[in-house]
């Protein structure tokens, strides 16, 4: 079975949580539209470089859609703190069951020193029908191609070190254009509750 890159599957696998959240008309905007482009075209190339395993946050910042800015990380945090109870504990146990939560600043997954050496990624969706391909790769940067079914385009990943990396990226989400940024940082060594049997 081909092992794709620690690319667009970590983040593309999310579509389908987004698209399970309930449809509240204060919420849409936000989470049925913005965030799921956000993750999706937020690629972590994890296995470039020989990052540090465990607790990783990813944000976005930056993001437009169809000549239009978008929501930042920021603003959607403080949308899912504002939910219903009922709507953020369900959207909540779904992230738990991808292995992901909310931090304070992105989304937060772990990965171990397993998943980094095999380019695993703890919530790759086979149904996302996402596909990633680096075109160029070195020791501080990678540059790639993806195609989602709601999202194309390419971009490039930077190693600042073996805590963090950025990654700009342009293509076209649901026919739009759109680009956005993003920076991965490495938050701990302890997976804790994030960890995956």
């Amino acid at each position: 079975m081909r092992r794709e890159p620690m690319g667009v599957l970590f983040v593309c696998g999310l579509l389908g949580l987004a698209n399970h959240l309930p449809r509240r008309p204060a919420m849409r905007p936000i989470f049925r539209f913005a965030l799921p482009l956000a993750l999706c075209l937020s690629p972590l190339t994890a296995s470039a470089l020989d990052i540090q395993p465990g607790v990783w946050e990813v944000s976005s910042h930056n993001m437009q859609v169809g000549g239009q800015a978008m929501p930042g990380m920021e603003q959607m945090l403080a949308q899912m703190q504002n939910l219903p109870p009922e709507q953020r504990q369900m959207m909540e146990n779904m992230m738990a069951e991808q292995g992901i939560r909310l931090g304070a600043g992105g989304v937060q997954m772990c990965l171990t020193a397993e998943q980094i050496k095999a380019q695993e990624i703890p919530l790759h969706d086979p149904e996302s029908g996402c596909s990633n391909e680096i075109v160029e790769r070195s020791a501080k940067l990678w540059k790639f191609r993806f195609n989602c079914p709601d999202a194309q385009g390419e971009g490039e990943t930077r190693f600042v070190s073996d805590k963090e990396f950025t990654t700009q990226v342009k293509g076209t989400y649901n026919g739009q254009p759109s680009s956005m940024e993003s920076r991965a940082r490495w938050v701990g060594a302890d997976c804790g509750s994030l960890k995956r049997n």
